[in-house]
């Protein structure tokens, strides 16, 4: 039950996304649960990969990297779901950003109750 609150959750995180940047698009409700989905299976399954493999950048940038590689993942995201569009790569950095920060907030919100 708490995963599929925790995809609700970034459900309605990527939809709010577009309200604060207009460089992020996404078309409906449904849109936004299969980008959900497709985002937390490509930072499950490919996210540590390339986390490995640019490791050397991270270390030299402070850790600042990893937001590039965030930034790669929205952008990938939005390459393979319809409804759901990036205008740029620096928008993609941005919106993961906000994404992130809101997906954060509503969990913390949302899920501490269910904890205990």
């Amino acid at each position: 039950m708490r995963l599929v609150l925790t995809w609700l959750i970034n459900a309605i995180a990527l939809l709010a996304v577009p309200y604060l940047m207009h460089s992020v698009d996404v078309t409906s409700i449904g849109a936004a649960l299969v980008a959900a989905l497709v985002l937390g299976l490509v930072n499950t399954l490919i996210r540590p990969v390339l986390l490995l493999l640019t490791l050397p950048v991270t270390l030299v940038s402070l850790g600042l990297f990893i937001f590039i590689i965030n930034g790669f993942m929205f952008w990938l995201v939005a390459q393979w779901v319809d409804g759901f569009h990036v205008d740029s790569f620096l928008s993609a950095v941005g919106g993961a950003v906000l994404y992130s920060i809101i997906s954060w907030a509503l969990s913390t919100l949302l899920l501490k109750n269910s904890d205990g």
